[in-house]
């Protein structure tokens, strides 16, 4: 007979789902329409497996996470499990390298005190005390070894950013949270076409998906447009345009809304230029990241277009 591990106390489960079981022994557990439609009951493994049937329905990035609908899932062996919004662990990490990647962001380079685990595009939390913290991007990527890549933009009085800019060196340590959040590339359709818009810092996660995609060897389009009000706004570009020259399936554009568009640029809003040029997404995947206003229209027009909500992936900041 399973059990279900929560809270630090086990439970006889039976053939009862883990959402029965826990509230049975009155265990108070989100849920609503306990059919796997709603989503409510949303839980993460942390300890064993859960049958595919308890993932039906998810995105692939919350199945890539552990997470699981607590009423469909009848667990045929052990199994300890969290509610979605559990706390993130913290861990220090030593600063290996501060650089300018623009006038507005900082390019910070992170080694971890610990065995790390994270996906290209997710986010940590940077603690400047114990209780200010600010989210930032993962533009690195774990299976290059690379250190933890954080872009920072500086923000007019911003407690955090103004403390990186001013004050952060090589060799400093720093206090940061594990990883989080499902703005992630997730391989098993290599030929689907991705899109990917940004603005700001948003290119920060957008740079490690598309590296990620590419280590996995995907063959559908990667197309990736960066918007800024002018040139000075842009960064990686170099590095960009030489994935551009290495892989035939990735197209890189930089686009101005505001002044002189020097050649090798496009005149626009990002997302306009982006949806002239691909004006149906059927079949498409789509990450969206930065200016919320930018990202919340982003997420309706890129709709419209034809691309599955199940398939795109918003994170605004």
């Amino acid at each position: 007979m399973s059990k279900v591990v929560y809270g630090g106390q086990s439970y006889e489960c039976g053939e009862s789902s883990v959402l029965d079981c826990l509230t049975a022994h009155g265990v108070a557990i989100p849920s609503s329409c306990r059919s796997g439609v709603c989503q409510t009951c949303l839980m993460r493994v942390v300890e064993g497996e859960v049958p595919d049937k308890a993932k039906a329905g998810l995105k692939p990035t919350f199945a890539a996470q552990n997470y699981f609908l607590a009423c469909s899932c009848y667990p045929e062996k052990n199994i300890e499990v969290v509610l979605p919004d559990a706390g993130l662990g913290k861990l220090d990490a030593q600063v290996t390298g501060v650089e300018y990647l623009n006038a507005d962001i900082l390019g910070i380079r992170l080694n971890p005190s610990r065995p790390f685990e994270y996906k290209a595009g997710q986010f940590i939390n940077l603690f400047k005390d114990a209780t200010t913290a600010r989210c930032y991007s993962l533009a690195s990527v774990p299976a290059l070894g690379e250190a933890l890549f954080l872009n920072v933009r500086k923000v007019p009085g911003g407690l955090v950013s103004a403390w990186l800019f001013a004050d952060l060196k090589a060799g400093d340590t720093l206090t940061i949270s594990e990883a989080a959040g499902e703005c992630f590339y997730v391989s098993g359709q290599p030929e689907q076409n991705i899109l990917l818009i940004a603005t700001g810092s948003g290119l920060a996660p957008l740079y490690g998906i598309i590296r990620d995609a590419l280590l996995h060897g995907h063959t559908g389009r990667l197309s990736l447009y960066h918007g800024s009000y002018n040139a000075d706004g842009f960064y990686l570009v170099e590095e960009l345009r030489k994935l551009a020259r290495e892989y035939p399936n990735f197209t890189y554009m930089p686009c101005i809304s505001d002044g002189e568009v020097p050649a090798g640029y496009a005149g626009g809003m990002v997302l306009d230029v982006a949806l002239a040029d691909h004006p149906d997404l059927s079949g498409w995947r789509v990450f969206l990241c930065g200016n919320p206003n930018m990202v919340n229209a982003a997420k309706q027009q890129t709709f419209f277009a034809g691309a599955s909500m199940r398939d795109i992936f918003a994170d605004p900041f």
